[in-house]
């Protein structure tokens, strides 16, 4: 079993970057996240010998690739509510896993009208409860696109976006105090004019304790050539404020689009970007992510479609969730229409132990090509990856939201 390491778990300390949620609940019953380590990627300090008696003793304990792999609907599409998708995933003090994702009702695409909604399993995502929407429609199209963030301090920020028209679209944040049963008042997150993007489950907070919010922006969407170009939001006390970066980053065709981040070894933020190229383009920031270098082509073949990068906890391994399969009917159609480069499917995941130098070999989470799979969330508990993701199958006009948890040594094995 190559899961876990010896020679590379972590302490946890300071506010860690997102999606650790291994250790349980703490000493004063707030969980992991709550104090520090419930987040999307992971701080470490390397301890040896001496961090596999740590991970044990605070319940760090690996799911065996023999565990059995866990998959259910938390919301299936019907023609009242034809499209649930960009979802993400909490886990509450009391180990209840909180899913919150766009419940469209008056179609599917995406200007049709949508609120947030969420639901609730108690036994590991086998099961899912009532719908509770926690943000009712409060834009003149939708809301849509949920990233949920513990913070050092136990509160939980809900961020989510609202679109106006194919020229307005901003981001906001919300702020509960209670484990996500009740919420503030949004908060403007992306102030600028314009179309704002932030993809599901993209909200990182640094060892620093400053909180990333990756963004595509544009004048206008759905043009023939939409010119998006990736910033990231800064806050720096605890997402009561927000401003933008300096750098702006370009990419051809349609532009630089849906960015993901994730904090390095080194200090540095790496972001990948969604490109018409037919590779995941890249990107580093030595400041915090307020300067960014030149977005240039990653090694890493893919579709116009998002990926997600995150680290494994204990180790700091980095795990890819993304679609590798690229078939451009026509390389030179950028507008609307041009399939993506490729269908979204299969939905692959792989494993760098050097921070994307080299990678295993790939293994599908998802292969049935009639379906395709894409927004992928992925949050970190008790040894596993649970993940959220559209399920669409092609020709159709129903997307399905899909959970699945994996055992952590599952993406080690050989496929």
């Amino acid at each position: 079993m190559n899961f876990p390491r010896p020679d590379s778990f972590m302490r946890w300390s300071g506010v860690s970057p997102r999606r650790l949620q291994d250790a349980g609940p703490d000493r004063d019953g707030r969980g992991a996240r709550a104090s520090g380590a419930g987040t999307r990627h992971s701080t470490w300090n390397f301890l040896g010998l001496a961090g596999v008696a740590f991970a044990f003793a605070v319940g760090v304990t690996p799911a065996r690739s023999a565990d059995p792999v866990i998959e259910s609907f938390i919301a299936r599409a019907t023609t009242e509510n034809p499209r649930h998708t960009e979802a993400d995933i909490l886990v509450l003090r009391d180990g209840t896993l909180l899913a919150a994702w766009a419940e469209f009702y008056g179609g599917s695409r995406d200007d049709a009208p949508a609120r947030i909604t969420s639901a609730r399993s108690r036994d590991g995502g086998r099961t899912w409860g009532a719908r509770t929407v926690i943000q009712e429609n409060s834009g003149k199209a939708n809301v849509m696109s949920v990233s949920l963030l513990r913070l050092s301090t136990g509160d939980v920020l809900f961020f989510y976006l609202q679109k106006n028209s194919l020229t307005d679209l901003k981001a906001y944040v919300r702020r509960s105090t209670d484990d996500a049963k009740t919420w503030g008042p949004p908060v403007l997150v992306t102030a600028e004019d314009g179309y704002h993007v932030m993809n599901n489950a993209r909200v990182i907070p640094l060892r620093s304790g400053r909180l990333l919010a990756p963004v595509a922006s544009t004048k206008q969407v759905w043009t023939k050539n939409d010119d998006f170009r990736t910033s990231v939001y800064l806050s720096d006390d605890d997402g009561r404020t927000w401003r933008r970066g300096r750098s702006l980053l370009t990419a051809p065709k349609r532009g630089a689009m849906e960015p993901g981040l994730i904090e390095m070894k080194d200090g540095r933020v790496m972001q990948i970007i969604r490109t018409q190229t037919g590779t995941i383009w890249r990107s580093f920031s030595s400041d915090g992510g307020d300067t960014w270098t030149e977005a240039a082509p990653w090694d890493i073949e893919a579709p116009e479609a998002p990926s997600t990068l995150v680290a494994v906890p204990g180790t700091g391994d980095w795990l890819l969730v993304w679609n590798p399969k690229v078939e451009w009917g026509n390389p030179e159609k950028t507008i609307l229409g041009a399939n993506h480069g490729g269908a979204r499917t299969p939905l692959a995941a792989m494993i760098s132990r050097d921070e994307g130098r080299t990678w295993n070999p790939p293994r599908n989470l998802e292969a049935d090509p009639a379906i395709t799979y894409a927004y992928t969330s992925i949050t970190f508990h008790q040894g596993r990856a649970l993940l959220s993701y559209y399920h669409f199958p092609k020709g159709g006009r129903l997307l399905s939201l899909k959970f699945k948890s994996v055992p952590l040594d599952w993406f080690y094995a050989t496929p």
